[in-house]
């Protein structure tokens, strides 16, 4: 049985977008970079909704590039050997390697996703890890916490009933970010 994964980076006032969309204030450096790529190494199949999938698309093209940095050719072979899944009622064919398309985030279609899963699944995009929260579907949470007030934007977590978290670990990085992961109690 597989664990459901919400994964964000996120500015300190917990948006990961700003005003205008923009959120160049979370690139990684290599140190989180790392990181993030750990997390993502048991993760078999990635649920992601149109936009999040449309920005990481791009670490298809990446792949098998010799000329980028260490962190950046180790996540685009994840990428390109994870499953994908795209939530999206307006794209009708996607590019990627091991990807396709669902019109519907059904919570007990992903139950039994979770149920027959070898690996870990995670759930990418605001949008939709808000939707698999308020399903109490997702069982841990990985906060990169960046050192920058936004002052509003897309926020990382979504206005939800009263949900009790374990911290399960938590990491300091020399950027100043930092690295909370909890486990969500649902029911």
């Amino acid at each position: 049985m597989g664990k459901l994964i919400y994964a964000a980076i996120t500015s300190l006032d917990g948006y990961i977008e700003d005003k205008v969309g923009g959120f160049a204030w979370a690139m990684p450096d290599d140190e989180v970079h790392s990181a993030v790529n750990r997390l993502q190494e048991d993760i078999g199949t990635f649920l992601l909704g149109r936009r999040m999938f449309q920005t990481l698309q791009v670490w298809e093209e990446f792949y098998g590039k010799t000329d980028l940095a260490k962190v950046m050719r180790d996540y685009a072979t994840l990428w390109h050997g994870t499953d994908k899944v795209v939530f999206t009622k307006t794209l009708d064919e996607v590019s990627t390697s091991r990807t396709r398309i669902e019109r519907i985030f059904d919570p007990e279609t992903i139950r039994r996703m979770k149920a027959d899963a070898d690996h870990d699944l995670s759930v990418g995009g605001a949008e939709l890890g808000a939707t698999a929260l308020r399903a109490g579907l997702v069982d841990e949470i990985h906060l990169f916490i960046s050192p920058v007030m936004v002052g509003g934007g897309k926020a990382a977590l979504p206005e939800i009933k009263e949900t009790r978290l374990e911290l399960l670990g938590q990491q300091h990085f020399g950027n100043g970010v930092v690295h909370l992961h909890y486990g969500v109690r649902n029911g």
